[in-house]
């Protein structure tokens, strides 16, 4: 079996229509967990959810950190992870006046010793898997207009207008109940995995990500690319980006912003 290395490189910006970012993200310092979460609510408590989300996972990774060849351990764990998350916003949004608008979406992913990397999300933050020059998502949107478009009532094009594109179905800190989607993919070697915010794929069709990525040679350069293509196209939002370049052997490294 091939061994497999990888390549990290983050990076996250305000935007330029929004005050503050509310976006953060993780890499774990032996690089196998990888998250981004894009906070919502108003006088900063979608900062405070995001942060909140962000430092359990490092907690619990630091703590309790599943073995990386055992599947089913990491699975539970990012199930854990996510619970976790939730329940500890919750007890912070109770205690402060803003707590009906405090909230977060989140994606996890986590890296075995394998070729398998494990990924829950909650909310539209995204993963994208991308090789021979075409993006593909890995995660499905929990949100008003993925729903509608699930039952043909929009288009994917009528979707980067909907006045609801911004309405989750699922997020974490709105209820103590949270329901976690699960998926895993096996990576190869020339492979990219890409983690977002929405304010890179609602700007961005997925034809464009997979055309900013396809030139680039490092992790470092498609976090610019698609940084500097969603700052062109107006970025109206918050923007969080974590690549992952996958190569065989050698050791990982990583570049954050």
């Amino acid at each position: 079996m091939t061994e497999l290395s990888w390549r990290v490189a983050s990076i996250s910006d305000r935007g330029l229509c929004r005050k503050e970012n509310q976006d953060n993200f993780y890499v774990s310092p032996d690089e196998r967990v990888f998250v981004v979460a894009d906070g919502m609510g108003g006088v900063k408590g979608g900062a405070e959810a995001s942060r909140i989300a962000i430092e359990t996972v490092q907690k619990l990774w630091k703590e309790n950190a599943p073995h990386a060849s055992d599947k089913e351990a990491i699975q539970k764990w990012l199930v854990d992870a996510v619970a976790l998350a939730n329940e500890n916003i919750c007890d912070a949004a109770d205690k402060i006046a803003t707590s009906s608008r405090m909230g977060t979406t989140i994606v996890i992913a986590v890296q075995t010793t394998g070729k398998d990397l494990h990924i829950a999300h909650v909310g539209d933050s995204r993963a994208y898997v991308m090789k021979d020059g075409t993006a593909s998502t890995l995660t499905s949107d929990h949100s008003v207009v993925n729903e509608m478009l699930k039952n043909n009532r929009i288009t994917v094009e009528q979707c980067r207008t909907s006045p609801f594109k911004h309405l989750l179905t699922r997020c974490l800190g709105h209820h103590r109940d949270v329901e976690v989607e699960k998926t895993e993919v096996e990576v190869v070697p020339k492979q990219w995995i890409i983690l977002c915010s929405d304010g890179l794929s609602s700007v961005l069709s997925d034809e464009q990500i997979g055309a900013s990525i396809e030139t680039c040679e490092s992790a470092d350069q498609v976090c610019q690319n698609l940084l500097s293509k969603t700052l062109e196209a107006g970025a109206p939002d918050n923007v969080t980006i974590v690549a992952i370049q996958y190569e065989p052997g050698g050791e990982n490294g990583s570049n954050n912003h």
